[in-house]
């Protein structure tokens, strides 16, 4: 079969390896410059070295026994490494928080800065239109975005399902990343510190090199205050936030920039991924399941799973 997976994000790219390793020739578009989504790194380069922040997700939980095996794998492979600082069960990506995500589009066949804007039947198949690819012809469709935007996607073709997609929230974040001339006093990790819900020296995460850097995230609240804030503003004001918890005056700065997730972290507790063998569409993440990476990949494996079952 030829299937359409839109969302290189770790659903998406879950559910294409299970259903390209069983044969099908599996298309995956992401409107994205490249591999990352919310486990994106950022690096910027400075007279002191290359600085790099995981400006997404922060860390990963290894708990399902499935996704242990992977996340084995990734460490087997040097992608990944565990980093106590956030927790026994915490690991990251190496030498970013996206190297799993890059690891995992190898070999399948990916067409980045694809916007698809419209599902739509044509006669026994699906066709998808957008911005950045050539119509494209499949005979199921995989939704893997966020709630907001397969809700959008599904209006049309899958009612029920993009009312369920409408029903979740996604909860935003501003987060701002922060290089220094000089270490900070702080432990590696800092939580919930008022608005400030976390703080990381990220290069000191395994794996990782160059000056003293720090992502802030603010709290869901306080990032949906100042979601129209100026980034420049919520910088300013995330640093202020740092300062107070070191207790003094913050070393020079070597850089700052601010990033806004509107659509950070899915508010879900728990479902399956959605399956229709009659039309053969389905969706899979972490909007289905949880606000956890591990969660994200079952949600596609799963998914892959009805799918081989049905066909």
């Amino acid at each position: 079969m030829k299937i359409a997976v839109i969302g290189a994000g770790m659903a998406g790219l879950s559910c294409a390896q299970a259903l390209s390793a069983a044969g099908h020739a599996v298309q995956v578009l992401d409107k994205g410059r490249g591999p990352g989504g919310r486990m994106s790194t950022r690096r910027t380069a400075l007279e002191a070295g290359e600085v790099s922040f995981d400006h997404g997700a922060q860390f990963f939980t290894v708990r399902d026994p499935a996704f242990a095996e992977r996340a084995a794998a990734w460490v087997e492979a040097g992608v990944a490494a565990p980093w106590p600082a956030a927790g026994p069960e915490a690991m990251v990506g190496v030498p970013g928080m996206n190297a799993p995500i890059r690891a995992m589009a190898q070999g399948l066949d990916v067409t980045w800065q694809a916007r698809v804007d419209e599902i739509a039947r044509a006669g026994e198949a699906w066709r998808l239109g957008g911005e950045g690819f050539a119509p494209l012809s499949a005979d199921a469709v995989v939704v893997a975005t966020p709630s907001e935007q397969a809700a959008a996607l599904l209006a049309e073709v899958a009612p029920d399902m993009a009312a369920q997609a409408a029903a979740v929230i996604s909860e935003p974040c501003w987060t701002v990343m922060a290089a220094f001339a000089a270490p900070l006093t702080l432990p590696d990790v800092v939580r919930e510190a008022g608005p400030l819900a976390w703080a990381a020296r990220n290069s000191a995460k395994p794996g990782r090199t160059g000056p003293e850097a720090w992502v802030l995230q603010a709290s869901p609240d306080w990032s949906r205050d100042h979601l129209e804030d100026a980034a420049d503003t919520v910088a300013e004001a995330l640093l202020d936030l740092l300062a107070k918890a070191e207790g003094q005056p913050l070393p020079a700065r070597l850089s700052l920039q601010a990033h806004r997730w509107r659509y950070a972290r899915t508010t879900a507790q728990g479902g399956a991924p959605l399956w229709s063998a009659e039309m053969w569409i389905g969706a899979c993440g972490d909007w289905l399941a949880r606000a956890r990476v591990e969660a994200a990949w079952r949600s596609g494996h799963d998914l892959a799973g009805l799918m081989l079952a049905a066909s």
